[in-house]
């Protein structure tokens, strides 16, 4: 009997241009794998062909491909050459009449057929089934493996297939890489009806191929919630690093009717840590995803909406409604709002870095490239948590890492764990006084030009890989004449509002402003973006919890 196959519904296609015979030959092999594999049958080599790139665009296994030798406009042969384009894996067969048999046996040299049958094959149990038990065995044993619904093919060097790992990666959708150097990358590029010219494409679970997919409408294709089940809510949470994720869990769970928004993916900087190692109740540390991951999990159990891929341009005051306005000119309302911007890796003001981001120049750790970096020489530039961290999570494979400090040495701004760790590590180096003059390379990074801030000397040495951690802007620019911020853009808040003592001139409130409350009453701040905040995945988490308090409090005075 036949036996289960390993994924779901995996394919038996047969092929063959008379209507009946093809009917019947499906009649037959439905009685006895019906239960086990999906029935594919078509009427001509085309059809069978489009059928195959179909069901490879969507991740679907074809065990085997019974296909009929005389055949118009394609024969048989000519159909299984194709057909291995695009499945390899596949077993092969070729139905014949006894007069073509010294075709079928030329064919096995052609397309490595694995079988021929002679037609008719009455009874089958003796003629088609065995020969297929056998074929579906060996298929079985074979190194077939399965891919992740979501499957993204690009090259290495494209800056544009690197953002859509991360995006991917970042928000834990499991996807599978496929470089178009790579034979099933080709394959799958031919699928889509594509030549690899524009990169990267991205072959969605339904089987929609995406060309240079922008994130929103990526993130709609691969199941991330892009659009808000409602127009109006209690609060309204913008950013979803941890500040915004603590604020999103304690709001849900404590009856608020919370939407949190986010323009890329949740986890802000911390997501991107490879290891955070000093946060409260994990003795040997977690990982920025794994954390996020948690924080995601918990904020939608308890019913927050979290939308993805959405970019805020606007925060307005109606009446006691606070509108929030994103780029696609749509709207939401809420009774108040927490702003969790988070902040975002300075640019390196090199030249040659821009036109080499994404090609060997990257912001943030950028793990989804750290496998990628196994055996090279390494360069990261900054001295705090964040690129120590990186450093030690790229030291595991990479044969060195070298870190570029602007001053004497680390002890300005990183944690001492890190520091003792760093030193532990043999093949971690530490090149203080030194920074990026420039970067060279055509496709990809090739070379940088260092130097000596101190004596003015400058070196080239050979790297293909640098990760920048040079500080942090905050993402407030779009707040611009709403909320008072300091002179680097930093949100102001509570205390901070009136550091002369003297109540705000535009403050209407017969109260003063509370703790992280913005000069807009019912807008909070929380997080990187609040001016003088602690920089700490703790402090943030902190400060979303105890915005959420105030909303409380902010909401019983209303």
């Amino acid at each position: 009997m036949a036996q289960a196959a390993d994924a779901a519904r995996t394919v038996i296609m047969t092929v063959d241009d008379d209507p009946g015979v093809s009917r019947a030959v499906a009649r037959d092999l439905r009685r006895r794998y019906g239960g086990s594999y999906r029935i594919v049958r078509a009427e001509s080599g085309e059809s069978a062909l489009e059928a195959l790139r179909e069901l490879k665009l969507r991740g679907d296994l074809v065990a085997v491909i019974l296909a009929d030798y005389r055949m118009p406009q394609m024969n048989g042969i000519e159909f299984l050459e194709h057909a291995m384009d695009v499945y390899p894996g596949a077993r092969r067969v070729l139905l014949t009449a006894y007069a073509d048999s010294n075709a079928a046996i030329d064919a096995i040299n052609v397309v490595d057929l694995d079988h021929y049958l002679l037609k008719p094959w009455d009874p089958p149990e003796e003629k088609l089934y065995p020969v297929l038990d056998d074929l579906l065995e060996a298929w079985r044993c074979s190194d077939y493996k399965p891919v992740p619904a979501t499957k993204v093919i690009g090259h290495r060097w494209s800056a544009r297939s690197s953002g859509v790992r991360e995006f991917l990666a970042r928000n834990q959708v499991p996807y599978r890489w496929y470089s178009t150097e790579e034979p099933e990358g080709q394959r799958l590029l031919t699928a889509a009806g594509q030549d690899g010219q524009r990169l990267p494409v991205v072959i969605t679970p339904d089987g929609t191929p995406l060309v240079e997919p922008e994130a929103p409408d990526l993130a709609a294709h691969v199941g991330l919630a892009t659009t808000p089940t409602a127009d109006f809510y209690d609060l309204v949470v913008i950013g979803g690093g941890p500040a915004g994720l603590g604020a999103a869990v304690y709001g849900a769970s404590e009856g608020l009717r919370t939407v949190l928004v986010e323009r890329s993916a949740t986890g802000g900087q911390a997501g991107q840590s490879s290891r955070i190692e000093n946060y409260l109740g994990f003795p040997d540390g977690v990982s920025g995803g794994q954390l996020t991951d948690r924080a995601r999990r918990q904020a939608t159990k308890f019913g927050a909406e979290i939308l993805t891929a959405r970019e805020v341009t606007g925060l307005e005051v109606n009446g006691a409604a606070r509108t929030v306005r994103f780029s696609d000119g749509s709207q939401i309302a809420a009774h108040s709002v927490i702003l969790a911007t988070g902040v975002s890796y300075r640019q390196l003001e090199a030249p040659g870095a821009d036109e080499l981001s994404g090609r060997g120049v990257f912001y943030g750790s950028a793990l989804t490239e750290a496998a990628a970096c196994q055996g090279h020489d390494v360069y990261i530039v900054g001295g705090a948590n964040s690129a120590g961290q990186a450093a030690m999570y790229l030291s595991r494979g990479a044969k060195s890492v070298t870190l570029l400090v602007r001053g004497a040495d680390l002890t300005a701004s990183m944690s001492h764990y890190l520091i003792q760790q760093i030193a532990q590590s043999p093949n971690i180096f530490v090149r203080a006084h030194t920074v990026v003059d420039a970067a060279h390379g055509d496709n990809d990074l090739e070379q940088l030009t260092l130097r000596d801030t101190t004596s003015g000397q400058t070196e080239r040495v050979d790297a293909q890989w640098l990760f920048v951690f040079i500080g942090a802007a905050p993402l407030t620019d779009w707040l611009e004449g709403t909320v008072l911020r300091d002179e680097r853009g930093f949100i102001l808040a509570g205390p901070d509002l009136t550091a002369d003592g003297r109540p705000l001139a535009t403050w209407e409130l017969d109260r003063p402003p509370y703790h992280l409350e913005t000069s807009i009453p019912g807008v909070f701040v929380a997080g990187d973006a609040r001016a003088e905040s602690a920089k700490r995945v703790a402090s943030a988490v902190g400060e979303g919890a105890m915005a959420v308090m105030l909303v409380h409090r902010y909401l019983e005075q209303s």
